[in-house]
C-alpha cells in the first residue's frame, strides 16, 4: 500500500489514470486510429457478408429499409435507415477527413507545395487513369454511370495494410500515402456533388448559404461553443439535403472552414497556469472563491491552447473510426451471392480498375509531375516502394460503395459491391507483397551499417598505431 501510495506521489504531474485511459491509449495519433479502425472495419464487413448469406438474410437487408424521419407542420423529412446512414451519419466521415486536410495543409506535410503536389498529383492520377479504364471498358453499358466508384481509396485500410509492416517501410511512404488518400477522399466526394446531384433547388441552396455565412459571422464574433456549430451544422445539411447536391458535401464545408489557429497562446497559458500552481495545497476550489474562477479559467485556457482543427479531430476521430464507419460497412456491404447475375463486363471493368488503373495512374502521374519539376520526391520513398504504395491505393471499400449505392441501378449495385470486395483484397495482398519484397527489415539495415562500420575499424586503427608510432619515436630523440 505504502508503495504504491508512493508511486502515486511520485507522478503528482499527470492526471490520474483510470481503466478507460488503458482502452483510449490506441487512439491517440490519426495513424494509430485509422490502422485500429480497419479492424472494426474487416469484423462489420465479414459480418455483413455472413448475414446476407445465411437464414436471416431477408431481415437483414428489410432492417435497412425501415422507413423514419421528422415531422414540423407543413416540412417533414423521412428516409429509410440506410439513407440515414449514408448521407447523414457518413457526414462526419467526410467532416474529419476535411480536418485532416486542412491540418495538412496548414500545420502539416502539405503545407510545402511541392511535396504537397507529389500527393496531389498522385491522387488525381489514381482517380482519372481508372475512371477513364472503366469507361473505355463499359461505354454503352447500363453501369457506366457508375465511374466514380472506381476513382476511391480507403483510408483505414491503406493505413492498416501499413500498420502490418511496421518499420519495414519508411515513414515517407506512410506520409506520401495517407495524403493521397485524404485528398483522394475530398476527390472522391466531390465527384460525388457533381456527378451523383440531382436536379438543384435554389431555394433550398439559399438557405444553406445563409447558414454557411452564419458559421463564419460566429467564428468572427468569437463564439467557441461547439454545440451551437453542431446544430447550425444540422441546419445547413437540411438545407443541403433538399437543394439537389448531396449533403455529405456539408461535411467537407463545414471541415474547411474549420479555423486552424488556437485562441490562447503557449505564454499566456503558461502564466495562467502559473497562477493556479502558485496557489498553496489544501486551498479550497470550490464555492465562488478566486481560487475556483481561476481554475476554471485554467481549464478554458487548455482547452482553448488547441486550434479548433485539433480539438474536432481529437473528439470526432475515434467516433468515426470505431463506430461510423464499421456502420457503414455493416450497412452495404452485404452481398447475397445468390441474387447476382453477372453481366460479363462489369466485374472485370471494376477489378481491373482497381488492380491495374490505380497503381498506374498514381505511378504515372507522380513520375511526371517530379519529371516536369512541380513536385519533389523524398530520398526515401523510392519509385518501386512508391509503385507498391500505389498498388495498396486499389483498395476502394468504403467510397466505392459509397458511391456505387449513388451511381449503379439495382440490377448491377450486387455485382458492383462484389467485384469492389474482390479489388480490394487482392490490391492489399498484391501491394503487401511488393511493399515486402521492396522493404529492407530495419533490423538488417543497422547490421549492414554496422557491418560497414566495423570494416573501417582496422584502417582506422591502423593509422592511429602508426601516429603513436611515430610521436613515441621523435620524442625518444
Amino acid at each position: 500500500m505504502h508503495r504504491a501510495k508512493a508511486g502515486n506521489d511520485g507522478q503528482l504531474d499527470r492526471m490520474p489514470k483510470e481503466l478507460i485511459d488503458w482502452l483510449n491509449k490506441p487512439v491517440g495519433r490519426f495513424l494509430r486510429i485509422e490502422a485500429a479502425a480497419a479492424a472494426f472495419l474487416l469484423v462489420a464487413t465479414l459480418l455483413a457478408m455472413s448475414l446476407a448469406n445465411s437464414p436471416w438474410s431477408e431481415h437483414y437487408f428489410s432492417w435497412w429499409q425501415v422507413e423514419f424521419g421528422l415531422r414540423l407542420g407543413q416540412m417533414e423529412i423521412s428516409h429509410s435507415l440506410l439513407d440515414w446512414i449514408n448521407d447523414a451519419v457518413m457526414t462526419l466521415f467526410f467532416f474529419v477527413v476535411s480536418l485532416e486536410l486542412k491540418r495538412e495543409l496548414v500545420l502539416g506535410e502539405l503545407r510545402q507545395p511541392r511535396q504537397a503536389l507529389l500527393s496531389v498529383c498522385a491522387a488525381m492520377g489514381g482517380m482519372v487513369v481508372p475512371a477513364g479504364i472503366y469507361l473505355a471498358m463499359m461505354w454503352g453499358h447500363s453501369a457506366q454511370h457508375g465511374w466514380g466508384m472506381v476513382m476511391a481509396t480507403d483510408t483505414a485500410f491503406v493505413v492498416g495494410c501499413l500498420a502490418l509492416l511496421g518499420s519495414r517501410i519508411p515513414l515517407q511512404l506512410r506520409v506520401f500515402l495517407l495524403s493521397l488518400a485524404i485528398v483522394d477522399d475530398i476527390g472522391a466526394i466531390l465527384v460525388v456533388a457533381i456527378g451523383y446531384g440531382e436536379a438543384l433547388n435554389y431555394q433550398a441552396l439559399a438557405l444553406a448559404g445563409i447558414g454557411l455565412l452564419a458559421v463564419r459571422g460566429m467564428a468572427w464574433l468569437g463564439i467557441r461553443n461547439l454545440m451551437l456549430y453542431f446544430l447550425l451544422g444540422a441546419g445547413i445539411w437540411l438545407a443541403m439535403d433538399h437543394s439537389g447536391i448531396h449533403p455529405t458535401v456539408t461535411g467537407v464545408i463545414l471541415g474547411l472552414m474549420t479555423p486552424t489557429l488556437k485562441w490562447v497562446s503557449d505564454a499566456r497559458l503558461h502564466q495562467i497556469l502559473h497562477n493556479v500552481v502558485a496557489h498553496p495545497p489544501g486551498q479550497k476550489w470550490s464555492g465562488n472563491t478566486q481560487a475556483r474562477m481561476m481554475l476554471r479559467t485554467a481549464e478554458a485556457a487548455a482547452r482553448e491552447a488547441l486550434s479548433p482543427v485539433e480539438r474536432l479531430e481529437i473528439m470526432l476521430h475515434p467516433w468515426v473510426g470505431f463506430l461510423i464507419m464499421p456502420l457503414f460497412a455493416f450497412a452495404n456491404a452485404g452481398v447475397s451471392m445468390g441474387d447476382i447475375t453477372f453481366s460479363g463486363s462489369l466485374v472485370p471493368a471494376i477489378v481491373v480498375s482497381f488492380i491495374i488503373g490505380k497503381p498506374l495512374g498514381v505511378f504515372l502521374f507522380s513520375w511526371f509531375a517530379v519529371k516536369l519539376g512541380l513536385a519533389v520526391r523524398p530520398a526515401e520513398l523510392s519509385w518501386p516502394m512508391l509503385m507498391a504504395g500505389g498498388m495498396l491505393c486499389g483498395i476502394g471499400f468504403t467510397m466505392a460503395l459509397f458511391i456505387a449505392g449513388l451511381g449503379m441501378a439495382a440490377s448491377d449495385l450486387n455485382e458492383a459491391k462484389l467485384a469492389i470486395l474482390v479489388a480490394s483484397v487482392c490490391s492489399a495482398l498484391l501491394g503487401l507483397a511488393f511493399l515486402i519484397g521492396f522493404s529492407v527489415p530495419s533490423s538488417l539495415q543497422k547490421s549492414s551499417r554496422h557491418r560497414q562500420n566495423s570494416d573501417k575499424l582496422p584502417k582506422e586503427s591502423a593509422n592511429g598505431s602508426q601516429r603513436a608510432t611515430r610521436a613515441l619515436q621523435s620524442q625518444t630523440k
